[in-house]
């Protein structure tokens, strides 16, 4: 199945409800989001507030997504922090779910060399005994992965692919010059994934798929046949949406949105994140209003 992981993957919230895992609402946004034709699921990311989740807790909403899924589309989870040592043990341990892959930051805080990132990387691939995706995103990590290292540990046995949030479409260039012909590129930057597909990417693991993933769909499909329309379609279209997803941290947006159409019970976060500023709901409410999204 490692192997099908393209086209739109979500990273999929985690609906939290007095403080614990809302099941019904996280089914229920499985099964919306397989109808809307999402090719993957990602568990445990940064959209699924990870850092505020346990073990066992992800260990849950993967069973959960597992059931849901049936073997469909890919399920991809994240195990990455900022230890070598605690990443390379949760990376066994989440192997041992049997995913389809772990997904795995660049250690954030730190500040590692390319060295240090390569003899990261390296460790972890050991470790787990399923593949692994790089996670490229220095918004949130500082440290960045400079292409000649991704092309590097492209040769890795395990490593098959990387999530690039950079929305550096030359980034893209340099590393497809060097990388083995076989790895994974997916976008991690819904703004620029049409782009990024154009450019030779494989597809996004996306937060606006939440809301938009059968359009993104079908902005890939019209991507292959007249690249520049494409492009120039979807960031017409979905500029604003891009800008309201993010006005504050993701998923904090996302969930509102989610809420406000019903797809989950609560826009309830985990601290220290709190739910969307108020300031932002009636302009947002409108955005989605004017994609068909709301009522």
């Amino acid at each position: 199945m490692a192997s099908k992981i393209h086209g739109v993957l979500t990273a999929l919230i985690t609906p939290f409800k007095d403080g614990a895992i809302d099941k019904k609402s996280f089914q229920k946004l499985i099964r919306r989001q397989l109808d809307e034709g999402v090719q993957g699921f990602v568990i445990n990311g940064t959209t699924a507030e990870s850092p505020t989740l346990t073990l066992k807790e992800a260990r849950e909403l993967f069973e959960i997504a597992k059931t849901e899924v049936g073997g469909k589309v890919p399920l991809v989870v994240g195990s990455g922090t900022n230890s070598t040592a605690t990443t390379c043990e949760l990376s066994r341990e989440i192997s041992q779910w049997k995913p389809d892959a772990v997904l795995v930051v660049v250690p954030y805080y730190n500040k590692p060399s390319q060295r240090g990132l390569s003899a990261h990387f390296r460790e972890v691939a050991r470790a787990a005994t399923v593949p692994v995706l790089l996670y490229d995103v220095p918004s949130r990590t500082v440290a960045a992965l400079a292409p000649e290292t991704v092309a590097d540990l492209s040769r890795e046995k395990n490593i098959i692919g990387i999530k690039d949030a950079t929305g550096e479409m030359s980034k893209l260039a340099k590393i497809r010059e060097q990388a083995e012909d076989d790895f994974i590129y997916l976008s991690g930057d819904d703004a620029t994934c049409v782009d990024y597909f154009i450019g030779g990417g494989s597809g996004v693991i996306s937060v606006s798929s939440h809301i938009i993933a059968r359009e993104m769909r079908e902005a890939f499909v019209t991507a292959g046949k007249d690249p520049k329309a494409a492009s120039a379609v979807y960031k017409a279209k979905y500029f604003e949406l891009m800008k309201w997803l993010f006005i504050e941290a993701n998923p904090v947006p996302v969930k509102m949105a989610l809420h406000w159409m019903g797809v989950i019970d609560s826009p309830e976060m985990r601290l220290p994140l709190v739910p969307l500023d108020e300031k932002f709901h009636k302009d947002f409410k409108a955005c989605l209003k004017a994609l068909g999204k709301l009522n």
